[in-house]
């Protein structure tokens, strides 16, 4: 599997959060401003900031400032890359890492039976 998984852990772990979720499903609607977020989440606003952060540096949500607002908006390509990932990761595939596992233990298991 051509598939980088350390790529995807900041995303996922990301996304581990429920209020994470729920920002990132309110952001599904648009882009929306820090002040907006906070009416529909029930945190403070050093909370939000925390949680912001860890999207944005996850690269699942982009952020924007205009004069002093800061306006975030979800990173469409990197959500696109996210759910190829998870599709390639649980579908069946020639290169998959079980097939590796499966072929090495019929490997060691004929080598077995022919010293027997």
């Amino acid at each position: 599997m051509d598939l980088s998984y350390a790529d995807f852990v900041p995303m996922i772990k990301a996304i581990s959060d429920e209020t994470r979720l729920k920002i990132l499903d309110m952001l599904s609607c648009g882009q929306m401003c820090a002040c907006d977020l906070l009416e529909f989440v029930h945190i403070s606003q050093s909370t939000l900031s925390y949680h912001m952060k860890i999207l944005t540096d996850a690269q699942l949500v982009v952020a924007k400032k205009e004069g002093s607002w800061v306006k975030y908006a979800l990173n469409q390509d990197s959500h696109k890359k996210l759910i190829i990932f998870f599709l390639k990761l649980t579908q069946d595939k020639d290169d998959c890492v079980c097939k590796d596992l499966n072929s090495n233990l019929k490997s060691l298991l004929s080598a077995d039976n022919k010293q027997n």
